[in-house]
């Protein structure tokens, strides 16, 4: 974001924190569509993700006052919309993580950049048929860019747990594909 972006953006969450109503559509349009993206990832469904993002925002701006530093909106927002998500999964009871602390899987990160590089479409609709546990991990460590250990803080498990829910979403999502292995040649 250049500095007259970040300017604006600063300006406007001052001027929501005020009440300005023009503001707060402002902010909501340049941040509504990432923020959905991130709830259609996280929930599945796209309805779904609507409500939770609708959810999400009348929850941001009702405390956006508590909000110190107006420059931190990006990432506040970004926390409020996957705690959101989080939450709903939980409330459905479709979030479980029954994984043992010992799940013998390594952890590869050697072909985490093929996905970065493959058809997000086809990642996503693959993502879309493996339990919500692996999916919710996968997004947050592959779209999120949390680690392991901060996934572990926001689902309230640990972060061996983190790790073997993604690599288990991973297989799955490799089985889905119809890949054997997936393998980034060095370059």
């Amino acid at each position: 974001m250049d500095s007259e972006s970040a300017s604006l953006q600063e300006y406007l969450v001052v001027r929501s924190q005020e009440g300005d109503r023009r503001a707060i559509n402002e902010l909501y349009k340049l941040y509504s569509k990432a923020m959905y993206n991130i709830c259609r990832r996280m929930i599945g469904d796209e309805e779904e993700a609507r409500d939770v993002l609708q959810d999400a925002f009348v929850d941001a701006f009702a405390s956006l006052k508590k909000l110190q530093q107006p420059k931190t909106f990006p990432a506040w927002i970004k926390r409020v919309v996957v705690n959101h998500c989080i939450n709903t999964l939980r409330k459905k009871r479709l979030f479980t993580i029954s994984i043992e602390e010992k799940f013998d899987l390594a952890y590869e990160d050697d072909d985490d950049n093929y996905y970065a590089r493959m058809e997000a479409g086809k990642i996503l609709q693959a993502m879309d048929q493996i339990s919500v546990g692996c999916k919710t991990v996968m997004n947050l460590y592959l779209f999120e860019g949390y680690d392991h250990g901060e996934i572990g803080q926001i689902l309230g498990i640990t972060e061996s747990a983190s790790k073997a829910q993604y690599c288990k979403g991973k297989a799955k999502v490799r089985d889905l594909l119809g890949m054997e292995k997936l393998k980034v040649a060095n370059q």
